[in-house]
């Protein structure tokens, strides 16, 4: 889609998912998700007994063309994950998504 010249609006590592957000001409949201785990019960049991999740449950933003290079480079996605939740792939600007709540940003957070 990138090379269609279709982005997404915003990107966010919930933990348990990636998820890329892209926005219709309309301004409705599509969001396209892959589940970071692969196995329902082990993506179910990090959501219950994660501290990372119960201190950060809307997730990381991260700009998925910085994740792309650092994977093109060679790095697992088992290797980026983590850091990507962690605020290593921020985005230049974080993006007002409307939300009452708190987003890690990784080192900080956001309203």
């Amino acid at each position: 889609m990138r090379d269609e010249g279709i982005v997404p609006a915003f990107s966010l590592d919930h933990g348990i998912t990636m998820s890329l957000y892209y926005k219709d001409p309309d301004g409705n949201f599509v969001e396209l998700q892959s589940d970071n785990f692969g196995d329902w019960k082990r993506s179910t049991e990090w959501m219950r007994t994660s501290a990372d999740f119960r201190s950060n449950p809307m997730g990381t933003f991260f700009d998925p063309e910085k994740v792309y290079q650092a994977y093109a480079s060679g790095q697992s996605f088992e290797a980026l994950q983590p850091t990507i939740r962690a605020g290593k792939f921020l985005p230049d600007s974080i993006p007002n998504i409307g939300l009452p709540i708190s987003v890690n940003t990784g080192p900080s957070a956001v309203r």
